[in-house]
């Protein structure tokens, strides 16, 4: 009878596997992430300045002597802590930067996405997005040339026929007569060119911050069509006003 004398097999004790670490994202990801971070944070600066503008605004409607008093007093915020008019150049000089910022992020953010892909389709098929998301440069475009006109037209007071800082009600009312018809359509296509950014850029915003849920996102997007309308009625109802002879 043969006997077994071979050497038995080593027992071995299975290991578990080594969790790797999660690769952290390339320089360049990290510096996109950033950009579209500053996006939204100036974005939302932007448009919380929209909000209390508007609001500003309204006091049109409650006659000419509400409207011009708080258009003076608000060269008087921070005084006598600070000279007279400085609350006003110090928000002129945030809202540069906030716009300087959000501009440049917005243009390096596009010229990467072109570079990601050299080769443009033959055949380029439809996109699926809103048509705000589709249009946001363009819009970008009308906003920008619509918040240079406005400096000089109610701000300084160059391109109005009235351009008396003492009288700001009387600009306004000057500014949209009908016989200017043409800068309340000006008006009009800018507002409406700042709904459709806005509408976008609130829902890109809060995903830019975070928000990833299904229920997240449909809260999102309602709410940002629904404040987009509020800014959008809220401004033209002026231009609108004056051109009917509801202010005057």
């Amino acid at each position: 009878m043969a006997v077994d004398i071979s050497t038995p097999a080593p027992r071995t004790t299975a290991r578990p596997a080594k969790k790797t670490a999660a690769p952290k994202p390339r320089r360049g990801a990290r510096s996109s992430i950033a950009l579209k971070i500053l996006m939204a944070v100036t974005g939302l600066l932007l448009v919380g300045f929209l909000y209390a503008h508007m609001i500003g605004n309204l006091k049109i409607f409650f006659g000419a002597e509400t409207f011009d008093h708080y258009a003076h007093w608000l060269r008087t915020i921070g005084t006598p802590l600070l000279p007279q008019d400085w609350y006003l150049w110090l928000q002129r000089g945030g809202l540069t930067l906030a716009v300087a910022g959000h501009i440049a992020a917005a243009t390096i953010l596009a010229r990467r996405a072109r570079k990601a892909r050299p080769v443009r389709y033959v055949h380029r098929p439809k996109i699926q997005g809103s048509y705000a998301a589709r249009t946001m440069r363009w819009g970008g475009v009308i906003i920008l040339l619509f918040v240079i006109f406005h400096i000089l037209d109610l701000t300084t007071g160059t391109l109005n026929p009235v351009g008396d800082r003492q009288h700001p009600h009387a600009n306004v009312v000057a500014d949209f007569a009908p016989d200017r018809w043409y800068v309340t359509l000006f008006y009009t296509l800018a507002i409406v060119a700042v709904g459709f950014h806005l509408r976008h850029g609130l829902f890109s915003a809060v995903r830019t911050l975070g928000q990833r849920t299904a229920r997240g996102e449909r809260i999102a997007r309602g709410a940002a069509l629904l404040l987009s309308v509020a800014l959008v009625v809220g401004y033209l109802s002026v231009p609108f006003a004056v051109l009917t002879g509801l202010v005057d």
